[in-house]
Formats: structure tokens, sequence, C-alpha cells
């Protein structure tokens, strides 16, 4: 339909007047469409049908004009499909509602007036002079002027026109709730109440399979319109009752295959459905008497049914043969945008739960963590690749990883835990900060490739990751980052600061733009606080990036030593974070707490043939002095005196012996600057070669090597 040209004064009102002028004769319309539109049709610049009536016959578009108070102000309803809608002037809108829907349509258009943001295509009925009703497609409109009104445009839908702007609505979103609600608003227009009630595995995103009949659970999806319903009667968001949910399982799966039925009449559904209690669940009130069910069949070998469409209507409108064929095809049509939304959900709920898996379950005794995770937006399709990791590696220390992978939804959680664990497994494995950022990158890399990569079209490259491993010992942080936000660091004292860190490209960059991994050391004596986080906590569109990280380096000083470090983390995510997040928000807290003085000792050592027996005379005097049982103070001197020895005779320059007291049990390390690798050979305790490391191995629960810029250390766990 071509709009005809106006002024840029025009009002709404005229602007639609307008373009029914040119399928309205002249006659009554003429006054409402406008003397310009008079004019024109009398110098015959509009092309006429030369049967008026035929002209009004096919016109489905209408106009009302109301003032502030909702009430007609002027309308243009002359086409023959809006006979019997009294619009006259001064007549409230209200009036041609349903009841039912005068609350909801009213606050539709004080909302209008009120925001001045139009309200286009919801699918509306009004009520004609005889009580029948006709199904419209109403857009609001607000006026030129705010003191002019609304406009209100009205399209009658046919069948088809229908049925098309239907499964158009239904397909728009991936959420289970509104997709149905949805589906239930266009059902609407067959009758006076609509419910669409689910399998509860489609809710959950399971897959649905065949099942015996009994054992379905429908949980109600949506319902309309909006009102206040009977006390008893199922809502969205509520199960149904297992009779109930049965009796409509077996009611549309006769003999085996899916079917439509329709109740004609309160009798039929009485007593089909028996007791009071189910007939209070799903009969929605005195007035309904006939109900039209509808499955939502998943085609397949066999079908699959989702659930059920309800549609009520009252006693005087018995649905006929034509009503059941459109309601048919209309949920056939959008059935499998309900089974697009159930995979949607099973996506989301793999994604979060993912991602919550990696949140840092408990600090340990020697470092107290609290983390939380807050996804942008509740679809799938917003869940980031944000992620904060923490855990204690074998030799005592505490790594603690914050990451952001580029991009949303499943191939960067899939990129984010594979990231994840890479940087657990090569951290455990004593590989420095800097060395597993160097393996991450060759990792983003590599699932670039087009071939290799985890998610067609997804590029994880520019993601960022930021490692920190805690010294309980020294009471020191040793840290690098990929491209990540610094960390902000609470000194006990309450001084808090972004820590200093070389900006670097991220991870995956360009040959000719990658920087060398920076590690940096700094000390974080007992009662420090470090903070990391993804980039969602600090933006805000009215702050710079730097204004953003001292705000959070404020409020991250004012957490006392004294508070829960949980809720002090919740708290600061309710301060920073923005009313509409764009991006997810991730936080990370670390309180250290280290060992006490007393529970270490360390010893510098000569690497000459004495220094075995002079580390054993030391280990002796100090387990005596911590009381340990009997059985230790044989085991660990022996322990040590056997890594003391492989370090004089393998390695170069000073020995470093340190014996740490932990809850578990004592940790043992000796350190060296060689850099050969200890290995457990094949060979017997009996062997030259390899007889220290069968002994330390038959000794000790676990024991390792981690690399250090001078060397290395041999570390190993002792049960107390």
């Amino acid at each position: 339909m071509d709009s005809t040209h106006s002024s840029p004064s025009s009002s709404p009102f005229e602007l639609v007047s307008s373009a029914l002028g040119r399928y309205v004769p002249g006659g009554g319309s003429a006054a409402a469409a406008g003397p310009d539109d008079a004019r024109e049709r009398q110098a015959g610049t509009r092309p006429l049908s030369d049967d008026p009536d035929a002209d009004r016959a096919d016109q489905i578009l209408g106009v009302v004009n109301l003032d502030r108070e909702l009430r007609v102000a002027r309308s243009n309803l002359d086409a023959a499909v809006f006979a019997g809608l009294d619009a006259a002037p001064g007549r409230p809108f209200a009036e041609l509602l349903p009841p039912g829907d005068v609350p909801t349509v009213t606050r539709r258009l004080r909302q209008v007036l009120e925001t001045g943001e139009a309200h286009v295509a919801r699918i509306q009925r009004l009520r004609r002079g005889d009580g029948s009703e006709l199904v419209v497609s109403m857009s609001i409109l607000p006026a030129a002027a705010p003191q002019e009104g609304l406009t209100v445009s009205l399209i009658a839908m046919a069948r088809r026109l229908h049925l098309y702007a239907a499964e158009t609505a239904i397909g728009t979103s991936l959420d289970i709730g509104e997709t149905a609600q949805s589906l239930a608003e266009s059902l609407l227009a067959w009758g006076d109440v609509a419910a669409v009630d689910l399998d509860f595995a489609v809710w959950t995103g399971e897959g649905v399979t065949e099942r015996a009949q009994g054992r379905i659970r429908l949980r109600r999806a949506a319902l309309v319109p909006d009102r206040a319903w009977p006390e008893g009667y199922v809502t969205p968001g509520g199960d149904l009752p297992n009779d109930a949910s049965r009796l409509l399982a077996q009611a549309v799966r006769r003999d085996d295959a899916p079917q439509a039925i329709v109740l004609p009449d309160r009798g039929s559904v009485e007593r089909l459905l028996g007791s009071p209690r189910v007939i209070r669940a799903l009969v929605p009130g005195d007035r309904s008497a006939s109900v039209a069910c509808i499955p939502l069949v998943l085609d397949g070998d066999p079908p699959v049914v989702l659930g059920v469409a309800e549609v009520w209507r009252r006693a005087d409108r018995p649905f006929h043969d034509s009503d059941l064929f459109d309601l048919q095809e209309l949920v056939a049509r959008t059935a499998h945008h309900v089974d697009l939304a159930r995979q949607h959900q099973r996506e989301h709920t793999q994604v979060l739960a993912l991602q919550r898996r990696l949140l840092p379950r408990t600090g340990g005794h020697t470092i107290d963590i609290a983390s939380v995770y807050q996804p942008a937006t509740p679809d799938s399709a917003g869940v980031g690749g944000d992620w904060v990791n923490s855990f204690p590696l074998p030799d005592g220390r505490t790594a603690l990883v914050v990451g952001d992978v580029v991009g949303h939804g499943l191939g960067a959680a899939a990129t984010m835990g594979q990231l994840s664990m890479e940087a657990r497994a090569l951290l455990s494995a004593g590989l420095a900060p800097d060395e597993v950022l160097e393996h991450l990158d060759e990792t983003v890399t590599l699932l670039d490739d087009a071939e290799s990569g985890l998610a067609a079209g997804y590029s994880a490259l520019g993601s960022t990751c930021c490692i920190a491993l805690y010294d309980p010992v020294g009471h020191h942080v040793t840290l690098s980052s990929a491209g990540h936000l610094p960390p902000v660091l609470v000194l006990p004292n309450g001084a808090a600061s972004p820590l200093a860190l070389r900006p670097h490209p991220g991870l995956g960059t360009e040959f000719a733009l990658r920087e060398p991994f920076d590690v940096h050391t700094f000390g974080a004596p007992p009662g420090s606080l470090l903070a990391l986080y993804t980039d969602g906590l600090v933006e805000d569109p009215a702050l710079s990036i730097d204004e953003g990280i001292g705000r959070l380096a404020e409020v991250v000083s004012a957490v006392h030593p004294w508070d829960a470090l949980q809720q002090a983390a919740r708290h600061v995510v309710a301060t920073l974070a923005p009313a509409r997040q764009r991006d997810d928000v991730t936080l990370l807290l670390a309180r250290m707490i280290g060992y006490r003085k007393g529970d270490t000792a360390t010893w510098r050592l000569p690497a000459r043939a004495d220094a075995p027996s002079v580390a054993r005379a030391h280990v002796r005097a100090l387990l005596r002095q911590w009381h340990t049982r009997a059985d230790t103070r044989d085991d660990v001197p022996l322990l040590v005196s056997e890594l003391v020895t492989n370090a004089v005779r393998f390695a170069a320059g000073p020995v470093t012996v340190r014996l740490i007291r932990a809850g578990h049990g004592l940790l043992c390390e000796v350190g060296d600057t060689g850099n050969g690798r200890p290995r457990l050979s094949a060979g017997g305790l009996l062997d030259d070669g390899g007889r220290g490391l069968h002994v330390v191995h038959r000794l000790t629960t676990r024991w390792g090597v981690r690399w250090t810029d001078t060397g290395k250390v041999v570390w190993a766990e002792v049960p107390g």
C-alpha cells in the first residue's frame, strides 16, 4: 500500500488516513481523510476501481485518533471489514476491547503516551456491537505533539495474513518462555483464552523422546490474556496436576498418533476431567465452555509431542472445522520454533555449567578465595568467555588465573574450557606463568585454523589471560599477563592500586605484533588482597577504562580483613557492575594468609660432599622442635639426604633446602642451579643409577619439579 506525499507536520492519523484515501471512495470518509485527499480524488489523480464496494471489501486498514484521556477523537473505519465497530467521537477506546484485555491494552496506551515510543503490531481482538469479534494487528503511535494524544492503526487480520504474521512473530526469539508466549498470543485470535503447556524436558533442554503416556509431565509455559485468574488455575511456571497431564496426553495421542481434539461444551469438559481439582486447574472460568487441544509435534519417526496448546471459547462461539484447521496449521508451522528454543536452552545450560565449573571452590589454609560470575544476558548467545580459576599447586603455591575469550556462545565457551584446563595442567607441571602463556598463545593460534577450530566461523584471536602464582612462604606473587587488565593489589595498610603492567596485544596475535610475556614479582604480605577481574566489571560508557579501574581500587580498598570474602566480592560487583550489562562480569578476590614464620625453615648449603650430612642434621633438629611423629623423624632426613645428594652430584652451585610444615603434612624442597629433569627409571633399588629417586618415590605421597630463573626445585610431600 503506497502512502501519499504529506508535509513534515502531518500527524500519524493524517498519514494513515491519507493512505486510506487511495482505496476508500468519496463520501463520509473523505472528511476524515483530509481535504487534500478529497481534491486529489476529484481531480482524478488517484486510480479508483470501477466498483467502489469492491474497494471497500479489499480494504483492511483503519485508523482511530485518541485524546489523552483515551477517548476516540476521530476515526476512519469505513472499510466493510470494520462494520459493527462503534468508534464514535467521545467514546472510550476501552469499550471496543474484550473486558479481559482492557487492563493490558490500557497500560500499553498510557506507556506510549508517557514515553513517546510506538508499540507496533500487537495481535488484538475488538468487539463489534453484535458481540462478535474482529482480530486485528494494532499499532499504537504517538502524535506529533504530545497534547494531541495517540493514533491507533488497525489492520484486519485475514486468515493467511494472520498465519504469516504469527509465524514471523513466534520465530523472533530463542528463549523458551518468549517463544511459548508468542504462540499463545497468536492463538488468542481464535478464542478467549490461550495456553501453552510444554513437556518438562523441553524446559530443561533435555532430549524429548517417546515415553509412557502416564509419565508425561507438563508445565505451563504461557497464558493469555494477562489478568487475574481463579484460585487453583495453573498459571505460567506452574506444573499441571499429574491427572491433568495424563488426561491431556491421552486426549491428544489417540491411537498412538498426535491428534487435535475439540471438547464442544462444558459438560464434555467436566466429564473428561472428572476431578474438581483438575477442572479448577485447567478451566479458566465459568464462561469458558469449549476447548480445542492441539499437540505441538516434532516431526520424526515416530513423531514426538513437545506439549499441548489449548484454546478456550465461550458457549456462544462454538469451534468450526475451519477454526480447527487454522489452529492445526499455525501450531504445525511453529512447533519447530519451540524445539529450536529447547536446543538453545540446552546449549545455554551446558555453557553455564562449564563456566561455573571453572569457578574456584575454595582457597586452602594459605589463601582465602572468593569469586563472582554474572552473565550479561540470560540466553546462551550472550554468555561470553570470561573465566577465573584458582587451584593449589603440588609444591604448596596457589595459582590464580583470569581470562577473557573473544566472542560469545558455544564457541567461546569451548575455547574457554580448553584454555583453562591447559593452563592448569601446565602450571601443575611446574611451568612458569610466562611459559604457560606462550603455550596458550600457540593454542589460540591453532584453534583459529579453519580445519582444526572448535566452531566454524569463530575466532579467539585477541583473547586475554593473566596468571598469578602466590608463594605462601616467601609472601610474594609472580605474575604474567597477555593483554589483560591489571590486577588491583590492596596492602594490609589499605593502600590500593592497579599493578603497573606493560601493555600486551593478547593471545594469538600476528607474529610481527607479538611481545614477550613479562614476569612481575611483587610482595604480598599476609592480609594483602588481590583482585583479578574482566573488563565487564570496569567498563562504563561514561568513564574511561582507567577511571573504571580506579573505582575498583577504591571499592576493594574498603574491604576489611574481618569481612567475609564471598560477601565482599558480591558487594564489589553490585557496586561497580553497570545497570545494563553489555558483557559478562567476573571477579576473583584472593586474601593472602601464608605460612607463619615458625612453620618454615630454609638452609643454603655449598655443593660439597658433606652437604647431605649437614642437611640431615638441620632437619632432625627442626623435626624434634616441631614434635613430629617418630616415623616422620626417620623418613624426612633420609628423603632430604637423597635429594641433596642428587643436587650435589648432577648440578653446580649452592643447594637450597626448605622445609614447610603444612596442614596436611610436610613439604620438602631442594633447589639447585642444574637444568636436568630428574626421572624415575625402571631399575630396582639395588641399581646404582636412579636409586635415590626410588627412595624418594617410596617415602612420599607425591613429588615433582618446578623450574626457576636460576635452575630447578625438586619438591616432595610427606604425610604429617
